[in-house]
């Protein structure tokens, strides 16, 4: 029997909401990969509600690292969410140098902004570091206003064409990704995931038809089945088809259940609908 593959996760623990690692680490172990987490911060819930618990896990990063080195553990896949401090890109680096074989999948999914802002937390010598480490991974899911920070475009009320979006991620490529999908688009009546694959050189808009209103975690639940399915050598293009098709009956199944935008999305009742893939499939 070949082993089970494993996905190194490193995001924040946040215990309400349902985002980052409360959201990656089912839905990963859903589709049969093993979910190997590395908080950044632990929150009591997101920073959407009027107040929360923090405390920040830089201090405490390295040490627990230290203990997976020990043990000569190795990754599938290595997947990267919210970094919390300048510290952190560091500690991460260090960890995709020493973790990172030949088979592995590095996902970044660089949050730092929304609705052509940056966050808060964020500054520019941060946005700075987070192109540093897009540049180590294989494949990135920026949204529009990230994929516009990362190359200092213009998010014009992310207002774009179809040409637009072609010459945004042709400016992406420069960070030499074998795989890119800009999550999030509002086109029309439709959410649209314009990805790119470098094997086929195609660039394809993915659509769904709009939900709703955002939700906090939906980037959360898609990097998740994106970095599985990676390890499981599932093509790109089916990949975004499936989180953005996955995404799309969670947030009416939330809207089904009067469930409090704060609270994300429902992924629990329908998590049985999402199906396992792998490259013979």
């Amino acid at each position: 029997m070949a082993k089970q593959k494993k996905i190194a996760a490193i995001n924040d623990f946040t215990g309400y909401g349902r985002c980052s690692l409360t959201v990656a680490i089912p839905i990963i172990s859903k589709l049969k990969v093993n979910c190997c987490p590395i908080p950044t911060s632990i929150l009591s819930n997101h920073s959407g509600f009027d107040s929360f618990y923090f405390n920040d896990f830089t201090d405490h990063m390295n040490e627990y690292i230290s203990e997976w080195k020990k043990l000569s553990l190795s990754f599938d896949g290595i997947l990267t969410g919210f970094v919390g401090s300048a510290r952190q890109f560091d500690i991460i680096e260090d960890f995709i140098n020493y973790f990172k074989n030949a088979g592995t999948k590095v996902i970044v999914d660089p949050v730092m902004g929304d609705d052509g802002r940056i966050y808060s937390s964020y500054n520019s010598d941060m946005c700075s570091r987070m192109k540093e480490l897009v540049r180590r991974a294989d494949i990135i899911t920026p949204n529009l206003t990230e994929a516009c920070i990362l190359t200092g475009t213009d998010y014009d009320n992310g207002d774009f064409s179809e040409e637009s979006l072609r010459k945004l991620v042709d400016k992406l490529k420069c960070f030499d990704c074998e795989n890119i999908v800009i999550t999030g688009i509002p086109y029309g009546n439709y959410i649209g995931n314009f990805c790119y694959d470098a094997g086929s050189n195609l660039c394809e808009m993915v659509e769904q038809e709009r939900e709703g209103k955002t939700r906090c975690g939906t980037g959360d639940v898609f990097s998740s089945i994106i970095a599985a399915d990676a390890v499981n050598g599932v093509d790109f293009k089916k990949s975004v088809m499936r989180a953005s098709t996955f995404i799309k009956k969670c947030v009416e199944t939330s809207i089904q259940l009067d469930i409090p935008l704060t609270d994300g999305v429902a992924f629990e009742e329908i998590l049985d609908e999402l199906p396992v893939e792998n490259k013979e499939t």
